[in-house]
């Protein structure tokens, strides 16, 4: 099973949100770049964890979905894309 606690940071350096999802006591990190926040809803550099907030559900379904399916980066992190939502 697959959780998501609110343990949720924006990085304004590198300029990308985090949640984190939790599998069998594992933590994974889950990045939305905000680009895609941008593309996909609109967030910009001042609002991005409002939309990452408003659109919870449909950001952890498609981190679920990408943890599922392991399509983990090389540091096993998830990163989401404009395909993943």
């Amino acid at each position: 099973m697959i959780s998501f606690p609110r343990l949720d940071s924006w990085n304004a350096v590198s300029e990308v949100a985090t949640i984190v999802a939790v599998e069998e006591k594992k933590r994974i990190l889950c990045r939305i770049p905000l680009k895609i926040l941008h593309d996909k809803y609109g967030a910009t550099t001042d609002t991005p964890m409002q939309s990452v907030s408003r659109h919870r559900e449909v950001i952890q379904a498609a981190a679920k979905n990408a943890i599922e399916n392991n399509n983990y980066q090389q540091d096993g992190s998830v990163l989401l894309s404009l395909a993943n939502l």
